[in-house]
């Protein structure tokens, strides 16, 4: 565990971190050259835990009697030792972009790996997307008519026996329905006209499901156990059940932080209230996770019996969980500056470098000091923000008040914890 204590916010979040990362936070002289090198911010990225994760997963459904399969969702982290890594343990990859697929099929070849490692899961996908995915034989998750019936004509033109999973919207009571995919009465028509699947094979069931209720993603299997019943009376064989993403993760070793953080008004820039944040402590993480989901009874049995009595195997394609631990961003201070009573500490990165589509990443960053021999204790305590290179007023890095009990100048590096799931690369931009 990293000593902290240099930078913290008004409610201590301090990021849990594994060896390797506590020996780069305690190296200045190494960051800094890496920095020199490569240019402030740097993403570093150490892929090893990613197979212990994914691991975990298959160990858990497989002591529920239940076959599962990972496909590592790519467009959590572009950095393809990622993608290696899933691969070399055994898994396989979900895409969501021509850019990926191509990178994907190039891995794939170089190694000898067959295309049913690879599930295509776009939210849009354009003509020259399925016209590659078609010809390479990976399966295709289908969102909507117009995209079904492309596909169609693209697998009879091609002459390519094209396998698929009907991407679902799942009806769960008290949440809205999620964008992705088609409600179960939309699918029935799908299954029932038989011109569609000449070319087209029903392989599985696909479908996300916003957020990270055990319960939500057992009421969609149950949806989807029921549609499969149908879909085999028409003379269907789905052989998988895809949950998607959102496998839970705990950034934090302990819940005390994150329920203070729940409870205690904390300090933003200009009062600026955060809206959605990632729940940085949950309870039941992966293979607890996905315990409690199998576990779960309908009509007489557990899921995990239905499943298996269905014949169908459970397919997942978490990407931020498979990736807890494996990376680290480091950025370099290049002002202090007074604000009225606080300080704007300005870091050379931009706000898009290390962020999700959350309002902010509330734990605390890392500050590393540089060595300056006249005046090892530090400096005076300070609050303030972190702010980034954008020309703008919003350009804030955190927006919560931070603090530094020794004070910070320019030099220092600061460290953002665990950031290789969908915090570096999502919403990137190098201007």
């Amino acid at each position: 565990m990293t000593d902290q204590a240099l930078l913290h916010g008004d409610v201590r979040m301090p990021a849990r971190t594994l060896p390797w990362q506590d020996a780069l936070l305690a190296d200045h002289e190494g960051l800094t050259s890496l920095i020199d090198e490569h240019g402030s911010p740097v993403n570093l990225i150490q892929p090893q835990p990613l197979a212990g994760h994914a691991h975990e997963l298959v160990d858990a459904a497989e002591a529920a009697g239940v076959e599962l399969r990972v496909f590592f969702a790519r467009k959590a982290n572009k950095a393809l030792a990622v993608v290696e890594a899933a691969l070399e343990a055994g898994h396989g990859i979900d895409v969501a972009s021509e850019r990926e697929l191509t990178q994907v099929l190039d891995l794939l070849e170089a190694r000898g790996l067959a295309p049913d490692r690879v599930i295509l899961t776009a939210a849009i996908k354009p003509e020259s997307l399925l016209r590659m995915a078609v010809e390479a034989g990976v399966t295709i998750s289908i969102d909507n008519d117009d995209e079904f019936a492309l596909l169609t004509d693209i697998a009879a033109e091609l002459g390519r026996p094209t396998p698929v999973a009907i991407r679902l919207s799942p009806q769960i009571r008290d949440q809205p329905r999620t964008r992705f995919g088609v409600p179960a009465a939309r699918a029935r028509e799908w299954l029932a006209d038989e011109s569609r699947w000449r070319w087209l094979r029903l392989t599985g069931w696909h479908f996300h499901v916003h957020g990270y209720a055990a319960s939500h993603r057992a009421v969609a299997l149950v949806e989807t156990l029921e549609l499969n019943a149908t879909a085999c009376t028409l003379g269907h064989h789905p052989e998988f059940v895809d949950i998607g993403g959102g496998i839970p993760m705990s950034y934090l070793d302990s819940p005390r932080a994150w329920q203070e953080f729940a409870t205690v008004e904390s300090k933003t820039w200009q009062d600026r209230p955060l809206g959605t944040v990632y729940p940085v402590w949950q309870e039941r993480v992966r293979g607890e996770w996905l315990k409690d989901v199998l576990a779960h009874q309908y009509d007489g049995r557990t899921l995990a019996e239905q499943l298996a009595g269905a014949g169908l195997r459970l397919h997942a394609e978490p990407g931020r969980s498979l990736l807890d631990g494996c990376g680290l961003t480091v950025a370099r201070v290049e002002m202090v500056k007074e604000y009225g009573d606080d300080v704007l500490v300005g870091l050379a990165m931009n706000r898009t470098q290390c962020r999700s589509a959350a309002d902010d990443f509330v734990l605390d960053p890392v500050l590393i000091r540089s060595p300056v021999e006249e005046d090892p204790a530090g400096g005076p305590p300070m609050s303030g923000y972190l702010v980034g290179a954008y020309c703008i007023e919003a350009e804030l890095l955190t927006w919560r008040r931070l603090h530094f009990p020794g004070g910070v100048r320019r030099g220092d590096l600061v460290a953002f914890i665990n950031t290789a799931g969908y915090q570096m690369h999502i919403l990137e931009s190098a201007s």
